[in-house]
């Protein structure tokens, strides 16, 4: 059979159901079926090569099967991770993802968000953790819906319908307590501008584990960036290395730093190399994230926070989806992960010389 002339109705017959329980397959409502029959849809779909006519289904509904993901930098591993399993979660739903790099700037997210809503996308996953939705604000009349990752539910926008977080406070509580338990009293904070709600948690918790260990924070250890720079996603490791830089070339550097996620992490491995300093045996390092792979591989393998992030993508994108095919409804959804420490290589007991 030639699959462009395939259609709804052969796939149907080929499965031996009605074609409105493909209907429910191919829009995301297995659900709504058997594991038998839906495997037995998917097969007729596979065998016939049978191909959805999505231009036909935005035509009737004025939307079409396709969300958004702003991020704020894919040059960061992390937010290519993000995407991955977006896409995969999507994808069992028979959704699309359009990916969109915003770097955080406002403006850059407002365009993207417009230029979304007029190619009939009506859902977005949100990953740059802001203060505030009020840039999107007008766009709630045109029927956009917003899950935020990496923001707590407090005080968020009308638009956000359902909200996916690590508990960041807890998250750099353990970091913290991790190095305080080897030893360590000066414990460095190295981030980009500190601008986001996740970052401000992040700062919270280190200062709160600190207080715990009978440590006074000092400010002073808290890097956060260059003067007016961005917030630096696409230079994580960079800016990691010139933080570093900073921190340790002072006469009473931290033995010990803290980063805002792993690739700050890796970049100040290398700048206590430049400075003849090494991990761990002068210096430890804690990140954040886990990035597959790369935190293990590093040299020494990287000590860090875990993120569950299959988990946490797959469940912002239920959300998203949920809301978009009238699953879901009243109070926005939230869900709050819990962090993981990894305990590697790049932290060690603090030397009795030091």
């Amino acid at each position: 059979m030639d699959a462009a002339k395939v259609s709804l109705r052969d796939v149907a017959k080929h499965a031996g159901v009605s074609p409105s329980t493909v209907s429910n397959v191919l829009n995301g409502r297995a659900g709504r079926t058997r594991p038998d029959t839906t495997e037995r849809v998917r097969r007729a779909v596979r065998e016939l090569g049978y191909a959805p006519n999505q231009l036909a289904r935005q035509l009737r509904t004025g939307q079409v099967r396709t969300i958004g993901l702003i991020v704020p930098s894919v040059a960061n591993p992390f937010w290519g991770f993000v995407a991955l399993r977006v896409e995969q979660a999507a994808r069992e739903r028979g959704y699309q993802v359009l990916l969109c790099n915003a770097e955080r700037d406002t403006e850059r997210e407002v365009r993207f968000a417009e230029t979304l809503l007029d190619s009939g996308v009506r859902g977005l996953i949100f990953g740059s953790s802001p203060l505030s939705f009020d840039h999107l604000g007008h766009l709630q009349g045109r029927g956009l819906q917003v899950v935020a990752f990496d923001r707590s539910p407090a005080g968020v926008s009308p638009l956000v319908v359902g909200s996916v977080e690590i508990d960041n406070v807890l998250a750099a509580r353990l970091a913290i307590s991790h190095l305080t338990g080897l030893g360590h009293r000066r414990i460095g904070l190295l981030s980009g501008p500190i601008r986001t709600v996740s970052r401000r948690e992040r700062l919270a918790g280190y200062r709160q584990a600190l207080l715990d260990a009978g440590i006074t924070p000092d400010d002073d250890l808290v890097w956060q960036g260059t003067a007016g720079g961005t917030f630096g996603d696409a230079e994580s490791a960079e800016l990691g290395r010139t933080g570093a830089h900073q921190l340790l070339s002072r006469p009473d550097r931290p033995t010990a730093l803290f980063t805002i996620n792993d690739m700050y992490a890796l970049g100040a491995y290398a700048g206590a190399r430049d400075l003849g300093l090494r991990v761990p045996d002068d210096l430890s390092v804690v990140g954040f994230d886990d990035l597959p792979v790369l935190a293990e591989v590093a040299t020494p393998p990287l000590t860090t926070v875990r993120q569950p992030l299959p988990q946490m993508m797959r469940t912002a994108t239920t959300q998203l989806i949920g809301r978009l095919e009238g699953e879901r409804s009243g109070p926005p959804d939230h869900t709050t992960a819990t962090p993981e420490l990894v305990v590697r290589q790049s932290t060690a007991r603090r030397s009795d010389h030091e």
